[in-house]
């Protein structure tokens, strides 16, 4: 039987339902969908000028949504390194070139899996992008 724990992780946004941020299983660690949403609520790459317009930039998202996942590997023991298999949600394919270039920027050809999906909607409508991932270490 393997070791098994569940975690939501201080100092990270909280989320936004009754799950972990990453459940390990054994050698398995998978992380729950993860946003560019911070510990206060506020998202990165969203910006609300004085007349109330919203640009969302999919580059700082998605930064912000592998540094949020690097953050909770860490603190499993684990480093992107570790990544096996990624599954992107975008709510728009025309976002898929900065997405992808950033996504370059921690990961090659070498990296993990991945699968890249388009979607209606994510659970607030400044987020273009969430990523679930998981990760094998050794004990």
């Amino acid at each position: 039987m393997y070791h098994q724990e569940s975690k939501v992780i201080e100092g990270k946004a909280r989320p936004r339902g009754k799950y972990p941020h990453y459940r390990k299983s054994g050698p398995f660690i998978f992380v729950s969908g993860t946003s560019s949403r911070r510990a206060d609520n506020s998202f990165e790459g969203v910006e609300v000028d004085e007349m109330g317009t919203t640009q969302l930039d999919i580059r700082k998202q998605t930064r912000a949504v592998i540094e949020n996942i690097k953050a909770i590997l860490e603190s499993a023991g684990a480093t992107l390194a570790d990544v096996v298999d990624v599954t992107v949600f975008l709510v728009n394919m025309n976002d898929f070139k900065g997405y992808n270039e950033v996504y370059g920027e921690y990961f090659d050809y070498d990296g993990p899996a991945r699968t890249t999906v388009a979607v209606h909607q994510l659970p607030h409508p400044h987020l273009l992008i969430e990523i679930k991932a998981t990760a094998i270490v050794q004990s």
